[in-house]
Order: C-alpha cells, then sequence, then structure tokens
C-alpha cells in the first residue's frame, strides 16, 4: 500500500511546477516486482491528473497573484503556454504531459475557464497513455 501512496504523491507533485519525475518512482516500483499493473498505472496517472486539476485551480482563481516574485509561473512561461493553447485549443490539454509546456498549459487552462470536467477527461487521457508508454517500454527494456 505505501508504494502506491508515494507513486501518488509523487505523480501528484510531478504535475505541479515543482521539478520531479513520477516516472522514475513508477519504474523503481515496476522492476522491484511484486505490485499490481493496473493499478500502478492507475494510481500514477490519477495523482498526476489530480495534480493538473490544482493546477487548473491556480489558474482559474490565483492569476490575481502573478505580478508578485512567488507566483509559481512566471510570464515567459504563462505567455508560451497561452499562445500554445490559443494556437491549438481545449484539445491542446491532451498534451499536457509534455515538459516545459505541459503544467502551465494545464495553469492556463484555468486562466481560460475552461470547463472543468472537460479539462480533466482530456488531461488524464494524455497522462494515463503516458504512463502506459512508460510501462510498456519498461516491460520491453526489462526484457
Amino acid at each position: 500500500m505505501e508504494a502506491y501512496v508515494g507513486l501518488f504523491v509523487s505523480g501528484f507533485l510531478a504535475a505541479t511546477l515543482l521539478p520531479l519525475s513520477s516516472e522514475v518512482v513508477l519504474v523503481a516500483l515496476l522492476a522491484a516486482g511484486g505490485n499490481d499493473i493496473a493499478l500502478l498505472w492507475f494510481t500514477a496517472s490519477l495523482g498526476n491528473s489530480l495534480g493538473s486539476a490544482l493546477n487548473w485551480a491556480l489558474g482559474r482563481y490565483c492569476l490575481r497573484w502573478r505580478e508578485r516574485r512567488w507566483f509559481p509561473i512566471g510570464g515567459p512561461a504563462l505567455d508560451r503556454a497561452t499562445r500554445w493553447f490559443r494556437r491549438f485549443g481545449v484539445w491542446s490539454l491532451v498534451m499536457a504531459w509534455l515538459p516545459v509546456v505541459g503544467d502551465p498549459l494545464t495553469f492556463v487552462a484555468g486562466v481560460m475557464r475552461v470547463n472543468f470536467w472537460l479539462f480533466f477527461v482530456l488531461v488524464a487521457a494524455g497522462k494515463g497513455a503516458r504512463y502506459l508508454a512508460v510501462i510498456l517500454a519498461a516491460r520491453d527494456l526489462a526484457g
């Protein structure tokens, strides 16, 4: 049970603006064996998607503090994510798993007042697909 809680927490925190990698935790748990692969996939996907939901909420309700030094997304990252979102629309949220632009993109979705449930479904689909790819790659590498 502790392994799943740790994976959930790492997935959640990695989806926020903290520089963490939940994929490393997932691969370590796969290598250790003895864990349900489907439950690992679900736990990582859920934790990471809920972390993105926190970003959405921050964008939706906390933008008024964006000029503060402590604000988690700087101007250039916010501008880049906003351009990406405007160019590709709501469907860009499927790509929220991407490094650099993904976390700010989920924040911008909140700023742009994207319907939360549409946001969550699209983000969860992309993040779930990424974790599935990590699991399949780790399995293939393990032989």
